[in-house]
């Protein structure tokens, strides 16, 4: 089940709740730190996830980051010290302000920076979507802090050769994500001490595949499951399938995928 509200559930929720699903309450509520500034859940955020789901329905809204995975994301980035951050994807900003957030924990300055740029960069093929995401983050106070670049992704990160970041986040459209992965490894894009974390990587029509080789081949049999699924979506589990061997097998990288949600992948560079 997808929470958009792990932090706050109300108590018919908790009352209705399965032993799995009330571990993830409680781990939420777990997680936050009340002595940290800015707060661990940022106070705009609750509203950003309502409005989204009000405005684009709750399937669209499923694009978003929940609060748990964006104080994780926050974790990280306090972790390794992280001062830029690269989004490719943004949506309505709510995955931005938890990075955002967590940059001002580490004392990054917003405004932009001898890049040219603030702190963190997202990327997204929707003007709808980045224009209520600016929205959201001036709502937030952390519109110094993220620069939103509307386009092609691929394009748009070519052109930002040159810049090193610390964390990149990968979660627009799955075909992509070893175009986008290759490229901000050898073009030096993500720090040799980054951290690049891929969401999305375990969608349910991706687990059939468990155990197939990669590429898939045409006379593969995934597992057959009872679980509905969407249309198309054995492609695109083939294709996510196909990304995560991919990534298993690279000799650049050490990954490590968390099963949560739909996949969190966390990826990053070996010596050598």
């Amino acid at each position: 089940m997808f929470l958009f509200n792990e932090t706050s559930p109300s108590d018919e929720e908790l009352r209705g709740a399965s032993a799995e699903l009330l571990r993830s309450y409680y781990a939420a509520k777990a997680s936050i730190n009340p002595n940290i500034v800015p707060p661990s859940v940022p106070s705009t955020i609750p509203k950003v996830f309502a409005d989204t789901v009000a405005q684009q329905g709750e399937s669209t809204a499923l694009m978003a980051v929940s609060e748990y995975q964006g104080m994780l994301q926050n974790f990280f980035v306090g972790l390794i010290g992280a001062k830029r951050v690269l989004e490719i994807g943004s949506f309505t900003g709510s995955s931005a302000i938890f990075f955002a957030n967590a940059l001002k924990r580490n004392g990054v300055a917003g405004g932009l920076g001898a890049s040219g740029h603030k702190p963190v960069i997202g990327l997204d093929i929707s003007e709808r979507y980045a224009n209520i995401a600016r929205k959201n983050f001036v709502n937030a106070g952390v519109e110094d802090y993220v620069d939103i670049i509307v386009g092609d992704a691929r394009a748009n990160l070519a052109s930002l050769e040159g810049q090193v970041f610390d964390i990149v986040f990968l979660d627009a459209d799955k075909p992509s994500y070893q175009y986008y992965y290759d490229t901000v490894i050898e073009k030096g894009i993500v720090a040799k001490s980054g951290l690049i974390i891929a969401d999305n990587t375990a969608f349910d029509c991706t687990t059939p595949f468990i155990g197939l080789p990669a590429p898939v081949p045409n006379s593969a049999k995934p597992l057959e499951v009872t679980f509905r699924k969407f249309p198309d979506s054995d492609e695109l589990g083939k294709t996510i399938h196909e990304f995560n061997e991919y990534v298993r097998h690279d000799p650049r990288t050490e990954v490590l995928m968390l099963p949560l949600y739909t996949g969190i992948t966390l990826i990053r560079l070996l010596d050598g």
